[in-house]
């Protein structure tokens, strides 16, 4: 795994759908803002979008951003799983459920990490665009660890739904 002390730009992911979605998410940025040896770089607009798995299940918000952080990865994990604890995240066996807040590690600089915790990239960052156009937004030259361009991930993806929201990120 990465050292502590060295910076990484990290891109997160984040989704809500229930108890005020765009509320849930411009409280986590908020928090963001306030994570330990880290400093919020960019966030992307707003999205909404069809949830993932079961459809009876309103509508996500997603958003990403992007952090610089000298916090280790299980650090940082730790750190995300806090906040969304403090807004009444409940972790249930059901896999892609409702929740009200959700925040992935997508990116961890360059890094792939796999462990029994935290798998980097994200599993699901290729397949998913609520993820990837976001991303886009704020990193429209992003090469993947793999080598894959970004853009080149976009062509392949259609929208599936997604679509920008006028509601901000600021609180």
């Amino acid at each position: 795994m990465p050292e502590q002390l060295s910076q990484h730009e990290v891109y997160l992911g984040l989704g809500a759908n229930l108890a005020n979605p765009v509320a849930q998410l411009q409280h986590a940025i908020a928090a963001l803002r306030r994570l330990p040896q880290s400093k919020l770089l960019a966030v992307s607009a707003l999205y909404g979008s069809k949830p993932m798995g079961p459809q009876d299940q309103p509508d996500y918000v997603n958003a990403v951003a992007k952090v610089s952080t000298t916090l280790a990865p299980l650090a940082l994990l730790d750190a995300l799983q806090q906040i969304e604890q403090q807004q009444g995240r409940q972790r249930k066996a059901e896999r892609w459920g409702p929740r009200s807040l959700d925040l992935d590690i997508l990116l961890y600089g360059h890094h792939t990490i796999v462990s029994e915790r935290l798998t980097v990239p994200h599993y699901g960052l290729t397949q998913r665009e609520f993820v990837l156009y976001p991303l886009a937004e704020i990193a429209p030259q992003l090469v993947l660890p793999c080598g894959t361009p970004l853009q080149t991930l976009l062509s392949r993806i259609p929208l599936n739904g997604l679509e920008k929201l006028s509601a901000t990120v600021c609180e």
